[in-house]
């Protein structure tokens, strides 16, 4: 298999590089912490003239025409500079979920929006007693008039305080955890009935809580075949374990470099701590399991057009896990070498552990992915 970049992704990579070289320095990434979104529109708008929010839209739909090779590439340079943009909410969980199950004219008139900059998405589905069951749905919807009727709440939405449109997952047949059943639709998210409650998670990226109150919306409003979206919903969720596993690899690599750097420099007796052989070891343990991650973070980005579902979600499910592991290790690591200025807000290595423990929780766990694992060959 040839692992070499072709000239468009070698470019792809180099131009995002500089742009977040320029503009997402450390200080800068405090500054944007600190606005009231909590991300830059202005590089949102950036990343539009850039192409990289169609990356993965097809060319007819004004995108780039990429795949999920492209989105890991720019989600490890995102990860090595901790973006804090809606891009997996918007690109690749809404997008992902427009492409597989929107009509014609729901993707004529959304993927360009996405495409441009113009549209914020986010993916309404997993509520609080579901954990991380994706067939756990209570939230309903009910036919009347016409359309549906939205009753329920979502909870971790991400990036859902600034979406322009939810795409929420309701219950229109079954009961609580029935597979079939599950339908998705399009929300503006404000329309009458939609409340949000925004707040920073613990990496400072941004989510919300949404309550669905009586929302009405049209029969148009359905995304894909009724009572059937599950299988749709297990593609969203297995393309954001790909991306955030590409984002993973990105945050182990700065934290390596960082790591090094500090072990090469910082004076302890007269000479560098990176003399000591016990940390040589430690930091050469740090480069194994950041090529493991690398790995197992190839395979799910690799699997994510996988056509046997099967196959698609062991493999998914072991990416998930080994990429998990190796992200906790390299980033305890980090922390340790660095002693206590690793624990201190005003250094960077404490927030990329922060985000990569926030990923380790996104999409289930890596105990939840393991016990899949095992109920598959149990």
């Amino acid at each position: 298999m040839d692992f070499d970049l072709t000239d468009d992704q070698r470019l792809l990579t180099e131009s995002i590089t500089r742009l977040l070289a320029d503009q997402y320095a450390f200080d800068q990434r405090k500054a944007i912490l600190k606005s009231s979104q909590g991300w830059s529109p202005a590089l949102w708008g950036k990343y539009a003239e850039l192409g990289l929010l169609g990356l993965p839209i097809a060319e007819e739909h004004g995108g780039f025409g990429g795949g999920a090779v492209e989105v890991m590439l720019l989600m490890q340079v995102f990860g090595r500079h901790l973006v804090l943009e809606p891009y997996l909410a918007t690109v690749v969980l809404g997008g992902t979920a427009i492409r597989l199950a929107g009509d014609a004219g729901q993707k004529g008139e959304i993927l360009p929006a996405i495409a441009s900059g113009a549209m914020k998405l986010a993916f309404a589905h997993y509520e609080r007693e579901a954990r991380y069951d994706i067939a756990d749905v209570q939230t309903t919807a009910t036919p009347k008039d016409g359309g549906f009727v939205l009753e329920g709440a979502k909870s971790v939405v991400l990036h859902g305080d600034c979406a322009d449109r939810l795409i929420v997952s309701a219950r229109t047949a079954g009961g609580r955890d029935d597979a079939e059943g599950i339908s998705l639709f399009l929300v503006d998210a404000g329309a009458e009935g939609v409340a949000r409650r925004g707040y920073p998670l613990r990496d400072g990226t941004r989510a919300a809580e949404l309550s669905l109150s009586g929302v009405r919306v049209p029969a148009s409003a359905l995304l894909g075949e009724r009572d059937n979206a599950l299988p749709v919903i297990e593609r969203v969720v297995e393309a954001g374990i790909a991306a955030t596993a590409a984002e993973v690899v990105g945050a182990m690599e700065a934290m390596q470099a960082m790591t090094l750097e500090y072990l090469k420099t910082r004076q302890q007796f007269g000479r560098p701590i990176g003399e000591n052989q016990a940390l040589q070891h430690r930091a050469a343990e740090m480069l194994v399991a950041l090529e493991q991650g690398r790995s197992m973070a190839m395979l799910a980005s690799m699997m994510v057009e996988e056509p046997d579902a099967a196959e698609r979600a062991r493999s998914i499910s072991m990416a998930k896990v080994g990429v998990g592991q190796a992200g906790r290790f390299v980033s305890q690591q980090a922390i340790q070498l660095h002693g206590g200025i690793g624990m201190t807000d005003e250094y960077a290595v404490g927030h990329f552990f922060r985000r990569v423990m926030v990923i380790e929780h996104l999409f289930g766990d890596t105990d939840w992915h393991l016990d899949r694992l095992a109920d598959q060959v149990a």
